[in-house]
């Protein structure tokens, strides 16, 4: 395949200001995250009078360490809810990625119960359930450190319903035959019990432990009964009374230490191919010079490209036609991978191109990636005319329906139905990730502005009066205002609208890793059963 060569001068006054802007939204999304982690930190006394360790302790005791690790939905819920971005920041409640557990890559989930207890968040059920979802997917093991004050109950409506979906979940994961590995530190109360019943493997912390559909002052509300937590749910008491818990821990440390046993006796695949490949001829730092933060400002998607491949090796799809759509085929870590982006607006010619390509890596079997940047598709009356509607549902339908894994990385803008033909969160990308200048909205807020000023404009005329010019500017500020708030990353991010917001420097690797599991499971057989194991 043709190397590229980059025309990119990183001496130039405009890559130093790119560098400089994203180095600066890097770091307002890393000292949020950061600031979760302080939070929770702030609970270390009270653990540590306990005899507990810390949720994110925990985690680095049961991932192997120097392996790599994906963190998922750091700023689930940011500014949603009782989340106020400060203070209260909660990340959902929970912290959830993909790591390697024994050698095995698992989907690891925590109960941040430094925070609130880990109470459970209405944004926090859906990363939860997207963390199982991922799960399902590409046929891991769910590993869960467990311990929850269970749910917000003043945002029961928001979450009661769908958070039923959970415990389905683990059903699924169990029959699927992914196995469910549980570590239960602390409370597992009401519904939360049933997050412990439908695991597979049960590890129970001597006097900590608390699993219960109700807790002593439930229980005498209800029924008059006076128990203790430990005749009621106790680690002693299920593990030699109720049988649900399989193995008995000391303390937190043991209890990790089990699960990590369990893990390594599963007799999972750990071997990962060796692969050889070379890394891109162009530094990946380059990448924050080479795109602009202001979507509204052109440049060439594959000076991006050739920072993500392996050895800046791409061949161009039908480079002459539809040109403001690219379709390239390359290899990132030694993953053959198809790669769709933008230069522009999707015309009808690029959207037919999308659909041929899709159909050729469905033909040998590609994963696609999408790198999305993009105000839409094009409008007026030519594109019209050249069946700009015909052809963009042409590439929707291909997105849509194709069989082989889609990626999908937001790095620019994704507005209008460009999201939905570029592979937005609602046609089920594997995974989605996105840089944290990216922008989402149904369109920019200029052009909302505009429109609904012509459209009030014109209504006002339709009533033979004179549009009030001060009101409709005032409109049109509050519109621009409000779609630049909630198009940004930290809005996007905070509805899992993506899988977490990543610095644009570590897009290979983010990407490698995630080829590497899509690749484990399509080479995985698993060994389902009819409903999931049933305990005894």
């Amino acid at each position: 395949m043709p190397i590229f060569e980059s025309d990119i001068d990183v001496h130039a006054s405009g890559f130093k200001k790119n560098r400089e802007d994203h180095l600066k939204l890097i770091e307002q999304f890393r000292s949020l995250e950061q600031k979760i982690v302080e939070t929770s930190a702030r609970a270390k006394p009270k653990f540590e009078k306990r005899g507990q360790l810390l949720p994110r302790e925990r985690l680095a005791l049961l991932l192997d360490r120097g392996a790599p690790f994906v963190e998922l939905s750091t700023l689930c819920g940011y500014k949603m809810h009782d989340d106020d971005g400060d203070q209260a920041i909660s990340g959902g409640g929970s912290i959830s990625g993909i790591g390697f557990v024994s050698g095995v890559r698992c989907v690891v989930a925590a109960s941040d119960s430094g925070i609130k207890g880990g109470a459970a968040t209405p944004m926090g059920v859906h990363k939860a359930l997207r963390a199982q979802q991922l799960a399902l997917e590409n046929k891991l093991p769910f590993v869960q450190l467990i311990e929850s004050a269970g749910a917000n109950l003043m945002r029961q409506a928001e979450m009661f319903v769908s958070g039923g979906k959970t415990f389905a979940n683990l059903a699924r994961l169990s029959a699927a035959g992914c196995p469910v590995v549980s570590v239960v530190h602390g409370s597992s109360t009401a519904g939360g019990a049933y997050q412990t019943g439908l695991s597979d493997y049960v590890v129970a912390v001597r006097g900590k432990s608390k699993v219960f559909l109700a807790g002593p002052p439930l229980l005498k509300a209800a029924t008059g009964e006076i128990a203790t937590d430990e005749d009621l749910g106790g680690a002693e008491m299920h593990y030699h009374t109720s049988g649900t818990a399989e193995y008995m821990a000391e303390n937190d440390a043991d209890g990790v230490r089990i699960a990590r046993e369990i893990l390594s006796k599963l007799g999972w695949d750990r071997a990962e191919r060796e692969r050889r490949y070379d890394p891109p001829l162009y530094d990946p730092e380059e990448l924050l010079g080479v795109v602009p933060v202001d979507y509204r400002q052109p440049y060439n998607s594959r000076e991006v490209i050739a920072r993500l491949v392996d050895g800046s090796d791409i061949l161009g799809f039908k480079d002459g036609y539809g040109t403001a759509t690219v379709c390239s085929q390359a290899a990132i870590a030694g993953h053959q991978v198809g790669i769709i982006s933008n230069n522009g607006p999707i015309d009808s010619d690029g959207a037919a191109k999308v659909a041929q390509f899709i159909q050729l890596m469905e033909q040998a079997g590609t994963p696609v990636v999408f790198l999305q940047n993009t105000t839409g598709y094009l409008v007026g009356t030519d594109a019209e005319q050249r069946g700009i509607v015909k052809h963009g549902s042409k590439m929707i339908q291909a997105v849509t329906n194709m069989t082989v894994p889609k990626l999908t990385l937001h790095i620019g803008a994704s507005f209008g139905a460009g999201n939905y033909g570029m592979c937005g969160r609602a046609f089920d990308p594997r995974f989605i990730f996105a840089w944290p200048n990216n922008r989402i909205a149904v369109m920019g807020g200029e052009q909302a502005a505009k429109t609904m000023r012509i459209v009030a404009e014109e209504g006002a005329r339709r009533k033979g009066q004179e549009p009030n010019t001060e009101f409709l500017d005032g409109m049109a500020k509050h519109i621009v205002d409000t779609y630049d708030a909630e198009s940004r990353a930290l809005f996007a991010t905070a509805r899992l609208w993506d899988d977490g917001l990543i610095d644009p420097r570590d897009s290979r690797n983010v990407l490698a890793f995630c080829l590497d599991s899509l690749a484990e499971a399509e080479s995985r057989q698993l060994r389902p059963n009819l409903f999931g194991v049933a305990r005894m």
